[in-house]
């Protein structure tokens, strides 16, 4: 006896686990024209052969050390260099040796796209952050040496550069201080950098709302508010300090005191909780700097729990990756705001990003700490003017090292054909 699909569905109980899968899943396969509404998550999305019309096989990855600062230098068989800094880098070293810079040895890095993909394939069970970040400086290093190849600054590669200049909020609170501290901080902040926007940390970090102390992110909400003023956009990142009931009450008294987004309300991986805050609140929800699952983010989007998009560059493995973020984003009308904890010549990464991406919100992120420094071994400066920081033009991602500082860092490993 042959049985019908109707029939097969109802022995199976599949009718009903299907009546059960978000109905967005349903919606979100084509457009009203017919097309998919967003891509196949690992497709190119740069045609980056097709700006660069010779091979660019991959002979070395070097892993570099001076003082605190670590560098990944890439070096092509006809002598092309790309080196990029890292946000951190001792604790991945085994992983970045071992398992990632190997993958990479011998193969053409205008295929870049596909290698951050075929390198997760040969991983997959170690992905997470300490896997995805060795995944990024690659990559960044090796963008770095096809810009400058190509005779383009990285965002030209990735898409085309559609802003020369970034307005920032000004962020990097540790909670150390108290309420009244915090906000003096950022005033003078304001006072120095010209900034029209400002973070403030509050709770206390995956506390189980718990707060830094007893009333400090009530009293730091309300003084920042009347210290800074209403032409300051401010906004607040519980980083999961909160279950659900805790976040929502945070988040009245930020729409009381019209803070533009509430970040991480709760502890990253309750997606429930969090998904109930930002379905009971008007102040966008914004999340993702621990996510590194392109198709989490795809979920995450879908079922609104959050309206602002943060994945990290490195976190999530490179600006790649990102870039199929702000792709998704961008297609359910949702804003990217990355999440970024580097300055100085670090911070080149996440404005090579913002120089490319259409959906970033009004202001891109950058840890201040008072006053601005700068070093004399790398250029741009990397000061923000006016509130906003110049976007590099110059090949590649627009960093220039001074030779002799890099002359004097410590090869701490180099990876190749005879190594591997």
């Amino acid at each position: 006896m042959k049985i019908t699909r109707r029939q097969w569905m109802k022995l199976t109980g599949s009718a009903a686990f299907f009546s059960f899968l978000p109905r967005s899943l349903e919606a979100f396969e084509l457009t009203d024209d017919g097309q998919p509404l967003v891509r196949d998550l690992e497709a190119p999305m740069f045609n980056i052969p097709g700006q660069i019309s010779s091979p660019v096989m991959i002979e070395s990855v070097e892993l570099l050390q001076h003082d605190s600062n670590y560098f990944v230098r890439t070096r092509s068989v006809d002598g092309a260099t790309g080196i990029t800094g890292t946000k951190q880098m001792a604790e991945f070293i085994p992983v970045f040796q071992t398992l990632v810079a190997p993958h990479f040895i011998g193969k053409d890095a205008r295929d870049i796209e596909s290698l951050v993909d075929s390198v997760y394939r040969a991983n997959y069970k170690l992905a997470g952050i300490p896997f995805w970040c060795p995944v990024a400086y690659i990559e960044q290093s090796l963008l770095d040496m096809l810009g400058k190849i190509a005779r383009k600054p990285v965002g030209e590669l990735l898409g085309g550069v559609v802003r020369d200049e970034m307005p920032v909020y000004l962020s990097g609170s540790d909670r150390v201080l108290t309420a009244e501290e915090e906000v003096e901080v950022y005033v003078r902040g304001v006072a120095e950098t010209k900034a029209k926007a400002v973070k403030f940390k509050i709770g206390g970090r995956m506390s189980r709302n718990l707060d830094a102390y007893p009333g400090r992110t009530d009293t730091l909400l309300m003084l920042a508010r009347k210290k800074l003023g209403d032409h300051i956009d401010l906004m607040a990142d519980a980083n999961g300090s909160y279950d659900a009931a805790m976040g929502i009450r945070i988040g009245r008294i930020l729409e009381s005191l019209d803070y533009r987004f509430f970040e991480e309300p709760c502890p990253w991986e309750y997606l429930s909780e969090t998904q109930a805050v930002a379905r009971a609140l008007n102040i966008p929800v914004a999340c993702g700097e621990q996510d590194s699952s392109l198709w989490r983010f795809r979920w995450m989007l879908e079922n609104g729990v959050m309206r602002i998009v943060q994945p990290d560059i490195n976190y999530n493995g490179g600006l790649i990756r990102a870039k199929r973020v702000a792709y998704m984003a961008e297609k359910l009308g949702k804003t990217i705001v990355p999440h970024n904890t580097q300055s100085g010549h670090n911070s080149v990464f996440i404005l090579q990003f913002a120089s490319c991406t259409k959906n970033i919100g009004p202001y891109m992120e950058y840890t201040w700490r008072a006053p601005q420094k700068t070093a004399s071994w790398y250029a741009p400066d990397f000061k923000i003017l006016d509130g906003k920081i110049k976007i590099p033009k110059t090949p590649g991602m627009g960093v220039e090292f001074d030779p002799d500082y890099l002359n004097r860092a410590t090869v701490v490993m180099r990876v190749d054909k005879k190594s591997g």
